[in-house]
């Protein structure tokens, strides 16, 4: 997919939407050969997705190996509106709280002193982060309305061309 492609995706009005919710899906490929899925905090820069996690998360050693992700944020509603993205996983590992991860969490219910407490909670508790950086490499935005899963798509092109083909004129005998 070129990166205009996914641009274009990414920037429709239901994608960033999508983009600024808490929590999106990560899929990876764990050190033992098996799938993982797990629900994780994130940010959107514009152009990344960054999720900070502590430096002895068992994911870390996972994304080492092999940086191919899946990521999906989606809505609880019928119909669900999905934002698919693939991309690789960079790691940076930094000093401290990265910004991402105090902007991740701004969007939870707390009061002006719950906010000051957890802030001074999470400093005191991690000196170091890593910056789990993805960088879009392919996107799907699904919403039962403009757009289908590939294989319903296909199914509904299969079924127009029989009903196509059945109101065609048949040849006299």
């Amino acid at each position: 997919m070129e990166p205009n492609e996914i641009a274009e995706i990414l920037n429709r009005p239901l994608s960033q939407e999508l983009l600024a919710r808490d929590l999106l899906r990560m899929a990876y490929v764990a050190k033992d050969g098996t799938p993982r899925n797990i629900p994780v905090g994130f940010a959107w820069n514009g152009t990344e997705i960054v999720v900070c996690t502590p430096t002895n998360a068992a994911k870390l050693v996972s994304l080492r190996h092999n940086p191919a992700v899946a990521l999906t944020i989606d809505t609880e509603v019928h119909p669900p509106k999905i934002l698919f993205i693939r991309g690789r996983a960079e790691l940076d590992e930094v000093e401290g709280i990265p910004e991402e991860y105090l902007e991740m969490n701004g969007s939870y219910r707390m009061t002006p002193e719950q906010r000051v407490e957890w802030e001074a909670g999470v400093r005191d508790l991690y000196d170091r982060m890593v910056r789990i950086v993805i960088t879009p490499t392919w996107a799907k935005l699904i919403d039962f309305e403009t757009t289908l899963p590939s294989a319903v798509e296909e199914l509904i092109q299969r079924q127009a061309e029989r009903q196509g083909a059945s109101n065609q004129p048949r040849a006299a005998d």
